[in-house]
């Protein structure tokens, strides 16, 4: 695919008139060079745009073959690179594979072999072992996030996907620290380094930190009154254990605060269900472990607060990554404790002083489960014009409509769903039954 198609591509279909500096030279060093690509910076700096423009600049037309491979290490990095590439791959198949993934759906995905597969490096290399898939041919790979990766213990699942892609020609490393050593198994072939870590702005310059003291050992009346004092934008609430998120939560929630909630003890539709309600504002915060803090596709997050102290400055640094992502700016909240003391890498710019008199205000829009999906063949237009013309809703007032493989949500004006919903339980879509219920 040319340069200029590309462009357009983007912006037609994401809405980006430009592209950013790190981009320009990541697209620049993939043109020139011909050898492989390592790119090195911050997260939340459109990576992922950049590489995704650079595999395709590589592609060969589609042709049912796979021409393309993606390890992630996390299946919500996986999904959201997977989308991506979507969006812009015109006529090419894009399959993600990842645990939580029902395997006999990706199994079926797989039997018309895609053009570009975005994976887990454990998931591939089970399909590649039980036969559904034939990696040989793979001419260019992508090693996201490979700092994490080694991290997290891929590294001989790794080895062993790569000795599978022997007719790899070009690679493109992507990740947010640099790596001391890049391992041999990679074989990097003459490989042009961009490097916008140091030199420009970074995410840590467009956030502001604000502590705020609380007057007790629990913290959860001072969470209530922080939230309640904000602007009502995008929040993330990161506490340090599962069983704290829980308790959070369910708190916040009781208190009139419309609140999702996201750690690694969920089922993974329940993970997926509550990043979509956050994204379509059903609601307006969402309590998480560190799990949320590297990965996840969600828009225009305005808000950071650290309940619990992160416990090392990675994790404050990926936790406030969620923010100020691009171009933007956000703001970050430190919850300390009469008896805490900040660690020395946390830099604070001002107290906050908590709105005397906070007011509740409800998220928006509610969010309607529909338990089909792509596999039913359903589509966003199909579910638009199901809504549009049985819900009573106004077009222009419904909100995203997410489409996963066995379920979708639709995102509706809070005060319009319930009625909706009735009169949209009394009607087949596309000549089926489906159930249709309130996510909550």
């Amino acid at each position: 695919m040319k340069i200029e198609e590309l462009l357009q591509v983007v912006k037609d279909r994401m809405g980006i008139d430009a592209l950013n500096d790190m981009q320009r030279a990541a697209l620049d060093a993939w043109k020139s060079g011909g050898g492989d690509l390592v790119l090195y910076s911050p997260t939340g700096t459109g990576k992922t745009l950049a590489f995704a423009m650079c595999v395709l600049q590589a592609l060969k037309p589609p042709m049912q073959q796979l021409q393309a491979v993606v390890l992630a290490p996390s299946r919500e990095l996986v999904m959201q690179t997977a989308e991506i590439l979507r969006i812009l791959a015109t006529g090419y198949k894009v399959t993600p594979c990842y645990g939580g993934h029902a395997v006999s759906d990706e199994k079926a995905s797989l039997e018309v072999t895609p053009d570009i597969i975005v994976a887990t490096p454990g998931r591939l290399l089970d399909h590649q072992r039980r036969g559904h898939i034939a990696l040989g041919g793979t001419r260019v790979l992508v090693l996201d996030e490979m700092d994490k990766s080694l991290e997290l213990g891929f590294e001989d699942e790794m080895r062993q996907l790569l000795k599978q892609m022997p007719r790899i020609n070009r690679r493109i490393l992507a990740s947010a620290t640099v790596l001391d050593v890049v391992p041999d198994y990679v074989r990097l072939n003459k490989p042009v380094t961009v490097n916008v870590l140091k030199g420009s702005e970074q995410p840590a310059d467009r956030i502001k930190v604000w502590q705020v003291e609380s007057t007790s050992r629990d913290k959860l009346d001072c969470l209530r009154d922080l939230l309640l004092s904000l602007d009502g934008n995008k929040t993330i609430v990161f506490a340090n254990y599962r069983e704290s998120v829980e308790r959070i939560h369910q708190y916040l929630v009781k208190n009139g605060i419309d609140a999702g909630i996201y750690h690694g003890a969920l089922e993974q539709q329940e993970r997926e269900c509550a990043v979509a309600m956050l994204n379509n504002g059903s609601v307006n915060v969402i309590v998480a472990t560190d799990l949320a803090a590297r990965g996840l596709d969600i828009e225009r997050v305005s808000h950071i607060i650290h309940y619990h102290l992160p416990v090392s400055e990675e994790a404050y640094i990926h936790r406030n990554g969620r923010t100020a992502r691009v171009d933007a700016y956000g703001e970050a909240y430190v919850i300390t404790a009469s008896d805490e003391s900040l660690p020395e890498w946390v830099s604070i710019d001002e107290s906050f002083v908590l709105n005397p008199n906070p007011r509740p205000s409800h998220a928006p829009m509610a969010t309607l489960y529909f338990q089909a999906g792509k596999k039913e063949k359903l589509s966003r237009g199909d579910i638009m014009g199901f809504v549009a013309n049985n819900g009573g809703i106004d077009p222009h007032d419904i909100g995203r409509i997410d489409v996963r493989d066995h379920y979708a949500l639709v995102a509706l004006p809070r005060g319009q769903v319930h009625e909706a919903l009735k009169r949209l339980q009394q009607v087949k879509i596309k000549g089926k039954k489906v159930r249709i219920s309130l996510l909550k």
